[in-house]
């Protein structure tokens, strides 16, 4: 079945990553819980990806590390600033507040440009923050903002140390939903600091499973003083692997080579590859040039329904027929090539 443009999430294990994960699991007995060799090493080649002493922790998934890191930096009657597109506000049930007891998220929409592209500003985000300061209710305390955004856009580097500037000014913590971080870096051609730290993020959810790795995400604390009890936090909500060199020894494969950014070129480079092949069909709209692994366009309903009676597996995300067809680090340029075909044969004829 051609189900590759469901989701980067559908796509197996990058070899460097399963490589790494073998090696592991024949390496014989190891410490659990974290103290392994394979996971101190994972911890290093973060460090070095972002030239940062910073402190590194890994959960199984993206809800964990996002809930979990916003749960560190709020108290139960904080919130949280984010757009109405962030994956904490539409896709994770409410996380945020579970984990953190009370958190609330509010939205920033200025029905800007940036807004629409799921990009927060900020204009927006001060007006979210100073929207209500009286006791009854929430006080904002951080902002979340997701690179590679929902919506397949980029944040530029001064797009970010702009916002940083803005929540430092509200005196709000800056975190990073980074599932797609290593698609933005690699679009953006910067250095992995450049887009976090030194942008003025402070906590970053760095993700992987997206890029090749079997499951887990790594916490990101730049500012290491946010991280004090973040352990305890994370074993109570479950997300202390005992294992977890299995957790681990993927993101060895993946960053001590450098195959973390080159998969994440490759996805980049197969969605534009597709919007260069669909964009000028009748009836196809791009609703922008892909900045990162996704292509999102309108595309007309009985192409839709041709293609699904394919085989062809894809996200309706908006509406008046807006998909989202997602590349992943070993999509192939026949698999592009073989798409666009169906969907030109799909389309009417103008």
């Amino acid at each position: 079945m051609n189900d590759q443009f469901a989701s980067d999430n559908w796509a197996g294990l990058a070899p460097q990553a399963l490589a790494a994960l073998l090696e592991a699991n024949g390496s014989g007995h190891a410490p659990a819980y974290g103290d392994d060799a394979w996971t101190q090493r994972a911890c290093d080649a973060v460090r070095r990806v972002f030239d940062a002493d910073c402190e590194v922790f890994f959960v199984f998934n993206g809800t964990a590390a996002n809930a979990l890191s916003l749960a560190a930096l709020c108290r139960p009657y904080e919130a949280v600033v984010c757009t109405p597109l962030a994956h904490i506000a539409a896709d994770e049930c409410n996380a945020v507040g579970f984990m953190g007891q009370g958190v609330s998220l509010l939205p920033g929409d200025d029905g800007s440009d940036a807004a629409r592209r799921a990009k927060l500003t900020p204009a927006a985000l001060d007006a979210a923050a100073r929207n209500r300061r009286d006791l009854h209710a929430p006080r904002a305390r951080a902002v979340s903002l997701t690179q590679a955004t929902e919506l397949g856009t980029l944040y530029t580097v001064d797009e970010l140390r702009a916002l940083t500037a803005a929540a430092r000014e509200l005196k709000l913590k800056v975190h990073m939903d980074g599932a797609r971080f290593a698609n933005a870096v690699a679009s953006l051609g910067c250095a992995p600091a450049d887009a976090s730290w030194r942008a003025g993020v402070d906590v970053l959810s760095f993700g992987a499973t997206k890029n090749g790795a079997p499951v887990g995400e790594a916490v990101v604390f730049f500012d290491r003083a946010l991280a004090d009890g973040f352990e305890w936090r994370a074993k109570q909500a479950g997300q202390l692997a005992s294992k977890m060199r299995m957790l681990t020894a993927p993101w060895v494969g993946l960053l001590e080579g450098g195959a973390w950014l080159a998969h994440a070129g490759h996805a980049n480079a197969m969605a534009r590859r597709l919007a260069a092949a669909i964009e000028a069909l009748p009836g196809v709209r791009l609703l922008h040039t892909p900045q990162a692994n996704g292509v999102f366009a309108e595309l007309p309903r009985p192409a839709i329904e041709a293609l699904r009676a394919q085989g062809w597996r894809f996200h309706e995300m908006l509406p008046n027929g807006g998909c989202r067809l997602m590349c992943a680090w070993d999509t192939q340029p026949e698999t592009v090539d073989a798409f666009a075909a169906d969907l030109a044969a799909a389309c009417p004829i103008a």
